[in-house]
């Protein structure tokens, strides 16, 4: 009997051993982030509720011409497509990675409003039928604060917030008035963990000034400029916001399409917004292509996601970027200090109006061109059996 009993409690050691072990095992966040999710105007045509296709381009007058250019180069698209097409082989790395968040850039208008911004040459809009595009992939947040949301007017930007709300789908950086557009999305994780998201848009990435939200007027969260005051006005936000444990996250749409050099003042914005604001995370976006990625005092700044999803497909020009490279990235963050713990980014390519896992040819040119680009930040990116991108971590 006192073997038994001795055995009893040996076994009993070691369980409890190992549930102390798993206990103290750090509890991960992994976020999804990428860039442009362009479902307007020729994407928007390939769906069951396509808007009426006209558009008023100085070059194109109907939206079904990009369709037409991307099949005259890469082969008939069966349309219409059903609402999860367009995601393709991200739909299986959603899947099998499982994050906690999925955050996009929605860079269009959901609406049927015919009220197109007048010389904008550029007007994207996707039926509010369509919406199930986003929730086919699970997006739980869009950042609006980008020069596409206000392209049919404020009636389509209004119609937008209405359609996002009926899917449960937050956003941020757009709103019916100042106070709603600077306001943050709030995430619950395991109803422990939260993150805000703040969205902000610069016109450097040519977004109107006149589009900015007022006290009494609808527009986007626009940056005044890239100064320390717009740093402390952040500063004050996330103050009124943040509790303990709160990992914050800034949506950033800013800079030119085209171009992988990191102005100073962006850099110095960046550190600004970690130093003084206590953001752990900036998600920038608004180029075409993917731009350089920097751990800065073990935090993640993404200068540049890149397009995620456009209708450019069979379109010429600025073909050494390679436009049609993508990127998803999943990030681990530990969420008591929002460390970056891990980055993993799988290369996708635009083809057919989806993303498509990138081949090893494309996944090794994108890592070569981020290792290259982002090295003046100390930043090395390496490739693993199965394609994808790691960022190496000292």
């Amino acid at each position: 009997s006192k073997i038994l009993i001795i055995g009893f409690l040996l076994i009993n050691f070691h369980i409890g051993s190992a549930l102390g072990d798993n206990m103290e095992e750090k509890e991960i966040i992994t976020l999804f982030m990428c860039g442009d999710i362009m479902t307007g105007r020729g994407i928007d045509q390939i769906f069951p509720h396509p808007n009426d296709p006209r558009i008023y381009e100085p070059y194109m007058k109907d939206a079904t011409g990009y369709v037409e250019i991307a099949e005259s180069v890469n082969g008939p698209i069966q349309i219409p497509v059903e609402y999860s097409y367009i995601w393709g082989d991200a739909l299986k790395e959603l899947e099998q990675v499982d994050p906690d968040l999925r955050i996009i850039n929605l860079e269009t208008s959901i609406t049927t409003s015919n009220d197109y911004w007048k010389g904008k040459g550029i007007n994207y809009r996707m039926h509010p039928e369509n919406i199930q595009c986003l929730t086919a992939a699970g997006i739980d947040y869009c950042s609006l604060g980008n020069n596409h949301v206000i392209d049919w007017g404020y009636s389509g930007l209004k119609e937008t917030f209405e359609t996002l709300k009926k899917v449960n789908i937050q956003y941020a950086g757009a709103g019916h008035n100042l106070k709603e557009a600077e306001t943050p999305a709030v995430m619950y994780i395991s109803g422990k963990w939260r993150v805000l998201i703040f969205s902000y848009g610069s016109p450097t990435s040519g977004i109107p000034i006149s589009w900015a939200a007022e006290r009494d007027k609808p527009g986007v969260n626009l940056l005044k400029n890239l100064y320390k005051s717009e740093i402390r006005n952040i500063q004050k936000k996330i103050e009124e916001m943040k509790q303990p444990g709160d990992i914050v996250i800034v949506s950033l749409h800013w800079g030119s399409n085209w171009g992988y050099e990191i102005p100073l003042n962006f850099v110095q914005f960046a550190h600004g917004l970690i130093d003084e604001a206590s953001v752990d995370i900036i998600h920038g976006h608004s180029s075409h292509h993917v731009r350089p990625i920097e751990i800065y005092k073990n935090k993640l700044i993404l200068y540049g996601c890149g397009d995620f999803l456009n209708d450019y497909e069979g379109i010429g020009g600025h073909e050494s970027y390679r436009a049609d490279l993508a990127l998803m990235y999943f990030a681990d963050v530990d969420p008591v200090t929002g460390n970056l713990v891990h980055l993993q980014m799988t290369p996708m390519q635009i083809r057919h109006f989806k993303v498509n896992r990138a081949t090893r040819e494309d996944a090794l040119w994108l890592r070569d061109r981020l290792s290259d680009e982002s090295e003046m930040f100390g930043t090395h990116i390496e490739i693993n059996k199965d394609d994808r991108l790691i960022l190496k971590m000292d």
